[in-house]
This record gives C-alpha cells, sequence and structure tokens, in this order.
C-alpha cells in the first residue's frame, strides 16, 4: 500500500485515539454522581408525573426527597403503602400532609343561572364556548358545564352532575391542578381539605344585577362579615373574600343570613352533597329544596 493511503490512515487513528482519550479523561473528571436511591424511590412512586407535589414530574420528586429530605407525603397520589415503602427504605418518617382539594367557585348550574342563548358550536368545550362572546350564560363569571375539567382530570375525580356542574370527588382528587389550568372562567382553586367556608361565587356585579343573572350569586350585601368572626370575610370588589389566615375562627354562622345560598359550609368532604333543612339560607329553604339545589 502506498503512503499516500497510509499516512491518511494512520493520521485519522491517531486523532481518534486522541480524542477518545480526551473524552475518557474529562468523563471521569467532571462526572457527577448520582445518588442510587433516587431511582429507587422513583419506582416506588406512583409514575403519574402530575405535578401535585409541585415538582416537574416523579424523577424530579424523587430527588428532592433523596437529597433535600422532602416529606414523601407530598406525593398525594402514592398510596399508604407505597409510602410506607419509601420511608422504610430511606429510613425515614413520614409526616401527615393535609389533603388538598380542587374546589369549584360556581354554583350558577342550568337551573340557577340564565342562558342569553343556545351554543351550536361543533366544537362542545367549555374553552370552544368561551371563545365565542365569553360563552352563553348571562353571568360572564359562571361555569358553562361542557365538562373540560372533567376531561381533564388524569384521575376520574371530577363528573358533571344533572344540573350541568362538575363535582370533584374528594377523595379521588390529588389537586394536580390540570382543571385549575383548563377552565376558562378560572373557577377552580386548589385548598386545603379543612377550608370548610366557602364563597361560591365569583360574579363582580352587585345586588340585584347578579341576581337577576344567576340565582345564587353574591350579592354584595354584607350579611356573612357582620355573622362571621371578624375579620374572616371582607367584601371586594362586590364580591364576599374569605381570609383563610383565620380559617380556625370560621363556622356555618356566616352562611345562615346569605340571602342566595352563595357562601355554603361543608359538612362533608365534597361539594353539592344534600343539605339539611337548618343548613339552608334563611328565607330559601322550601325553594331551594323544590329545586333539589344541591344533587
Amino acid at each position: 500500500m502506498s503512503a499516500e493511503f497510509i499516512i491518511p490512515i494512520l493520521i485519522l487513528t491517531g486523532l481518534g485515539l486522541f480524542f477518545g482519550i480526551v473524552l475518557s479523561v474529562a468523563y471521569r473528571r467532571f462526572k457527577v454522581f448520582e445518588d442510587p436511591r433516587i431511582d429507587v424511590v422513583e419506582e416506588l412512586l406512583p409514575s403519574a408525573n402530575c405535578g401535585a407535589c409541585g415538582e416537574p414530574g416523579c424523577r424530579a420528586f424523587a430527588e428532592r426527597v433523596v437529597l433535600d429530605g422532602r416529606n414523601p407525603a407530598k406525593c398525594t397520589v402514592s398510596s399508604k403503602e407505597g409510602l410506607d415503602k419509601i420511608a422504610d427504605y430511606l429510613g425515614v418518617e413520614v409526616s401527615e400532609e393535609e389533603k388538598w382539594v380542587a374546589r369549584l367557585l360556581c354554583a350558577g348550574g342550568i337551573r340557577e343561572a340564565h342562558n342569553l342563548a343556545r351554543y351550536a358550536g361543533g366544537i362542545k368545550t367549555c374553552r370552544g364556548e368561551s371563545v365565542v362572546g365569553g360563552g352563553i350564560k348571562d353571568c360572564s363569571w359562571g361555569c358553562l358545564g361542557l365538562g373540560d375539567c372533567a376531561s381533564a382530570c388524569t384521575f376520574d375525580a371530577i363528573t358533571m352532575n344533572e344540573n350541568g356542574l362538575p363535582v370533584v370527588d374528594a377523595a379521588k382528587c390529588t389537586a394536580c391542578n390540570d382543571c385549575v389550568e383548563v377552565c376558562p372562567k378560572g373557577l377552580f382553586k386548589l385548598m386545603p381539605i379543612s377550608q370548610k367556608l366557602i364563597v361560591q361565587c365569583k360574579s363582580l356585579l352587585e345586588g340585584e344585577l347578579a341576581e337577576s343573572k344567576c340565582s345564587v350569586a353574591c350579592t354584595a350585601c354584607g350579611r356573612c362579615v357582620v355573622d362571621a368572626a371578624p375579620g374572616v370575610i371582607e367584601i371586594k370588589n362586590n364580591l364576599a373574600s374569605i381570609d383563610y389566615g383565620f380559617n380556625e375562627l370560621t363556622s356555618p354562622t356566616a352562611t345562615k343570613r346569605c340571602p342566595t345560598g352563595a357562601i355554603v359550609w361543608l359538612e362533608g368532604i365534597n361539594q353539592f352533597e344534600p343539605m339539611t333543612r337548618l343548613e339552608l339560607p334563611l328565607g330559601r329553604v322550601e325553594e331551594l329544596i323544590g329545586r333539589e339545589y344541591y344533587q
């Protein structure tokens, strides 16, 4: 073989060996150690990658648990058995975390809220309807009832009731935030399950105007402000606003004189459960029971 072929081959071989050695040295020199426990913890997690823990995925959460000592119970999707396995493997204790759930800040269903038109769009979604003049509801803030939230829920925690409102099963809800993000009206809010006092309205209209559009709208009458403990409730932009920093002071008393039933006290863990006669707002008992307001 002539020199004109041998020399280029030797040069290329030499360059290959040189860069191979450089890469090998660089790999050893700059190698980032990763705790092998991260892989094990990731395997013990449910692999839902829902983001309920505040991390972008299960891998990132496993890293926080192993490296930063984050409480495994922050993963609201994991079963108790799964959390116990993680705790046993890492030799740590799983402290109890309060459950968070998605709450719907609207009670204006088919029976309560007035419609301006009939939606005839080909795409039956809340987002599709909302881009057409904000939707068919006379109340610009109300639930459109087409179930985008139910479709988006990975854990089947949301179903639509006969009144056209989404019902969140608190036992299944993982507070993953999907319903919060998909609702075009911004009607879902993640809340600790201990927060029982809820204003189920987001309308910023006042008094008779608000009630003319939805029979269960907050009218900013201020009765709940007077009846609640000082500082718990105030009226902001024609809407009752609860300061949950005073959650331990909240009670059903604040709901008793609400003329429309916009503010409620949850006796159970779910919204839209049947209410007893004594729990209903004064002056609305027969009307609300007759219309089966809560499904």
